[in-house]
């Protein structure tokens, strides 16, 4: 038989509380067990052992001097197990490698500006942070936690939500100048719509007219990777995007962009979750942490 197939531990823990209550009976009535079933475990510990650990009487229970020996390291490693075991549920320091995927404009936006004070908070945290808009498999690329942007498929992954932010259609005031401002949703047909180059949860740009559901389809000359690109393509004048809002309000605010359509925005959101594999309570600290971190940092 081999070690993996012996509970030891278990064995170590019911010779440790017979000898502490000072029978069979008195453990067996602690772990709900017959006390035969208690004497049958002792005894298969001291046949794996090749030695007798108690000497039985119908009075009392007296250890062999090997039984004081294996009482006594039992207690050492039981108390050393339980302190390994808290340690790994509940480390009051979360360390190590943390390896986080997000979108571009999320990561540059709000993501790295929050990565000094998330490290000062827990300084044994080795942040590995990838940036891309391609969603990826966390369990192929080894990764703790995702930023994922729209609704989520069933997945084994788990989520906890970090904002909706609002989406707008956006131009600059360079290219309005020279191409006009558009009044309703068909006047885009006359302008650059800029684009994404991989299949989206919702291709188009939805409107509402008069109580109407309208999709505008982008047809622009330019198609683009990830949305910071389409950013500084718009910022750039070269045509009209549409970004949530988190991607664009500091360009808005100084003036460099200027929403458009908003009597025609439908109010739909992109909402934003990071994503992870495992239950709440399966989670190493360093992932917990960061989770919490984002809940309370990032407001979108």
């Amino acid at each position: 038989m081999s070690r993996l197939d012996v509970n030891r531990s278990g064995e170590m823990e019911v010779f440790v509380r017979v000898v502490q209550l000072g029978g069979f009976s008195a453990a067996a009535r602690a772990y709900r067990m017959t006390p035969s079933a208690v004497s049958k475990l002792v005894a298969r510990l001291e046949a794996r052992l090749g030695v007798r650990l108690v000497h039985r009487s119908t009075r009392a229970l007296q250890l062999t001097p090997e039984g004081v020996t294996f009482y006594e390291r039992s207690v050492r490693v039981l108390a050393e197990l339980d302190e390994a075991e808290r340690g790994a549920a509940t480390s009051a320091a979360p360390q190590g490698r943390l390896r986080v995927n997000a979108s571009v404009p999320f990561g540059t936006q709000v993501l790295l500006p929050l990565v000094p004070e998330f490290l000062a908070r827990y300084p044994s945290v080795c942040l590995d942070i990838v940036l891309t808009d391609t969603v990826i498999d966390l369990m192929e690329e080894r990764t703790d936690v995702a930023i994922r942007h729209g609704p989520l498929k069933s997945s084994d992954l788990v989520a906890r939500k970090l904002g909706e932010p609002r989406m707008l259609v956006i131009g600059s005031p360079a290219y309005l100048k020279r191409h006009g401002t558009p009044k309703t949703p068909r006047d885009l047909e006359r302008h650059n719509l800029i684009g994404f180059g991989f299949a989206r949860t919702v291709d188009g740009w939805p409107f509402v007219d008069q109580g109407r559901e309208l999709t505008v389809t982008p047809h622009g000359n330019t198609l683009v990777s990830n949305g910071e690109a389409l950013r500084q393509l718009v910022l750039s004048g070269l045509g009209l995007g549409r970004l949530a809002t988190f991607q664009v309000k500091e360009d808005i605010a100084a003036g460099r962009l200027v929403p458009l359509l908003e009597e025609y925005n439908p109010g739909d959101r992109d909402t934003v979750h990071a994503v992870f594999l495992g239950a709440g309570g399966q989670l190493p600290s360093r992932v917990r942490a960061f989770l919490d971190f984002l809940v309370e940092k990032v407001h979108l």
